[in-house]
Formats: structure tokens, C-alpha cells, sequence
């Protein structure tokens, strides 16, 4: 099973703040906008005297509810097609462990979210790569890239949408390409649509869910976690109209009893958080886009890609080796006691050689706490003893 590229840092985070440096944790997607007050009343008032199992594909009430809100996202559903899990991560799980076999292949563009290599590995699946470029921002990769790579062994592909970790958005368009593509050859198409809210510049998310003619292939996968900032909840849902999917994934839901109760109480009532309360965390998340992304381009030799959604930015940096400069600035960095954390980019690739000089940024912290990490950063890139110097500028001197 291999280590989380996020988390794989905290032992020298911990270390860092132990020895009195303030870290600037840039380095997860755990946002500091507050839960809706809606969620937290939900719990206080939590009205029975025993919190009992529920139903292994989530209480009705609360299905039905999630129905509701799609269908104001342009997604027609019956709450029998969404099944609650444990968080968005047990979502990907089961789907993995659904759809495919020991030795099944699913092409993944990468950099990807790295829960899904960690899931296939533990699912026996193949995850096949196709590389997307800093240069273009990430785009989705030419399809005849992906039929490249298709075997017979090919059984799906998967996407993140708007994606963790690189915040690329994908369009209308490039979704109708990936629907025709797994028409064509008759494979499953999962989608992460868990940052479906955070879109910016006026872009508009269009759902896997609104694909014609591909309702049997098409999986979507969410989240409460990012949506409502209440990742601690543990609240998501597996969501398909293919009704053979559904069934075999209800084994595995049995299987694990029931999702928290709790969690799906508070859950239900954020489906009443008002329109209002994500168009301030929009604006909100739309400010700090544009001063991280602002501040790491006047960074001499960072160039980073404007992100249209999520809240991550992916950045290349001029140093040797991503991880080993991750691990320095906490262990041996520090500008006024204060440093920062970030999520060294090899460990969302297929391949560790590959974003070496890469990494990805989180920016869930406030304006004022996201300009003073970028000055830390850009004190430590000063001093960092694998700086690497461009050949031109070399040249030049």
C-alpha cells in the first residue's frame, strides 16, 4: 500500500512546531471556512436516545434529500441510485472493488488524487496512467492517447472533476469525449465530482451524470467533506443508475454495516445551506486562487497554472528533488519561526520520477496566513542548498 504524499510529511510537521516554528499547512485540503451553522445545530439537537445502524445504503430521508439537490444541479435521480458511504473515499473503494477484477485495467490522467492508486493497488486493479502537462495547464490529454493504452483488459476509466490535485476543470466538451470513448469500447467511466462547487472566472461544472446514452457505464462519486467544510463527518455517496452496480456494491456496503449516523444527520440538513453560503465561499476561495497564484509567478524560476476549480494549484519549483525540499523546509528551515508544509508532487504520479520539481498547494488558509507562507516559501527557494538554476540564466552569468 503505498504512503500518503499528503500525509507521509506530518512526523517532521509535528517535530517543527515542537521545537516552536509556526507551520503553515498548505499541504492537505482541510478548509478553514466554518461548517454551516445548519450541520452543527443538526448534531446539538440530535433527537433520539440511541444512535442506532441505519440502512447499509443510508437512511431514506436523507437519500431523498440528496436526490433534491441534484436535481437542482441538473441531475435527474431516484434516491434508490445513491448509496451513502463513509466519506468519499470509501465511495472510490467500493466502486473500484464493484467494477472491476484482480488484473483490470482503468486509465487514470495523471497527476491524480493519490487514494486512487493507493485503492487500486488494494483492489489488484492496474492503474494505467495518461500524463497530463503543467504547460497546458492539465488539460484532459488527447483521447487517441487514451485508446493507446486500451486492452483488452481495459474495464474503465476515471476522472476528477474539478480535480484534486492540479484544480483543472473539465469541460462540457471533454466530458462528451470521454462518454463516447467509454461507449465506444464498453467501459466504466468514474467520476469524482466532489469539488463540483468550487468552479471560478464564471465556468460552470457539467456532471457525468447528464451524459446521454451512457447511463448503464457512468459511476459519480461525492463528498460532504469539501462541499460544507465538515470533512471530519465521514459522509459520502456512491451514485449510478446501473442498477447491477448498485447491487454489488450494497454487498460491500453490508458489509461494513452502516455509514455514521450522525454524519447523514448533519449531512441532511446541509442540503437546506442556502444558495448565499457558496457564493461567499466562492469569492472567498476565488481571492485566495488569485494571491497564491499571483505570488508564486513573481517567484523567480515557479511558474504555476491558473486553477478554474477545487482549491489546489500544482506548481514547479527550481529545486533538485520536490520531496527532499518538502522534508527541508520542516526539518531545516525557517524564516522568522515560521515555515511551511506542501505536498510534494511525485506521489500524485504513477511514477515517482516523474514531478520531481512539482508540487501541490492547498490554499485553505486565509489571505493573510497565505501571503506569509508565500514569503516563506520564497525565502526558503532563496537559500535551499538543490536550488536549481535555469541553463539560460546560468549562461547569462
Amino acid at each position: 500500500m503505498p504512503a500518503s504524499p499528503i500525509r507521509k510529511l506530518v512526523p517532521y510537521a509535528e517535530k517543527a512546531k515542537k521545537e516552536g516554528k509556526k507551520v503553515y499547512h498548505l499541504n492537505i485540503g482541510q478548509p478553514d471556512i466554518e461548517t454551516p451553522e445548519l450541520m452543527l445545530q443538526a448534531v446539538k439537537n440530535f433527537p433520539y436516545k440511541i444512535i442506532e445502524y441505519t440502512h447499509s445504503a443510508g437512511i431514506e430521508s436523507y437519500r431523498k434529500k440528496l436526490a433534491e439537490y441534484y436535481k437542482k444541479n441538473q441531475i435527474e435521480l431516484d434516491y434508490t441510485q445513491i448509496m451513502v458511504t463513509t466519506g468519499g473515499s470509501e465511495a472510490i473503494e467500493i466502486a473500484m472493488m464493484t467494477c472491476f477484477n484482480e488484473g483490470d485495467e482503468i486509465i487514470i490522467p495523471e497527476p491524480f488524487y493519490a487514494n486512487y492508486n493507493g485503492f487500486g493497488v488494494a483492489a489488484g486493479i492496474v492503474v494505467k496512467p495518461v500524463t497530463s502537462d503543467i504547460k497546458t495547464g492539465f488539460a484532459l490529454p488527447p483521447i487517441s492517447k487514451f485508446e493507446e493504452i486500451i486492452t483488452p483488459k481495459t474495464k474503465g476509466i476515471m476522472i476528477c472533476n474539478p480535480n484534486n490535485p492540479t484544480g483543472y476543470l473539465y469541460s462540457k466538451e471533454e466530458i462528451e469525449q470521454l462518454g463516447a470513448l467509454v461507449k465506444k469500447h464498453n467501459l466504466f467511466l468514474l467520476v469524482d465530482e466532489v469539488y463540483r462547487e468550487f468552479c471560478y472566472d464564471g465556468k460552470e461544472h457539467f456532471s457525468v451524470m447528464r451524459l446521454k446514452g451512457v447511463e448503464e457505464n457512468v459511476i459519480m462519486l461525492d463528498s460532504v467533506s469539501k462541499r460544507y467544510s465538515a470533512c471530519g463527518l465521514r459522509i459520502g455517496a456512491l451514485i449510478t443508475r446501473n442498477q447491477e452496480v448498485l447491487d454489488t456494491a450494497l454487498k460491500f456496503a453490508q458489509a461494513r454495516l452502516s455509514p455514521p449516523t450522525i454524519g447523514q444527520v448533519a449531512s441532511e440538513a446541509a442540503v437546506n445551506v442556502p444558495k448565499e453560503y457558496f457564493d461567499k465561499v466562492e469569492a472567498e476561495y476565488t481571492n485566495r486562487r488569485n494571491t497564491v497564484v499571483g505570488l508564486l509567478n513573481k517567484i523567480e524560476g515557479v511558474f504555476c497554472p491558473m486553477p478554474s476549480g477545487a482549491f489546489y494549484c500544482f506548481a514547479s519549483l527550481p529545486v533538485d528533488d520536490a520531496d527532499k525540499f518538502c522534508q527541508w523546509l520542516l526539518e531545516e528551515f525557517e524564516h522568522e519561526k515560521q515555515t511551511v508544509m506542501l505536498a510534494p508532487a511525485s506521489g500524485f504520479y504513477s511514477n515517482s520520477i516523474l514531478g520531481k520539481q512539482e508540487v501541490r498547494i492547498a490554499y485553505v488558509l486565509n489571505e493573510g496566513d497565505l501571503k506569509k507562507a508565500m514569503v516563506c516559501l520564497d525565502k526558503a527557494l532563496q537559500v535551499y542548498p538543490g536550488r536549481v538554476v535555469k541553463k539560460e540564466k546560468a549562461a547569462k552569468a
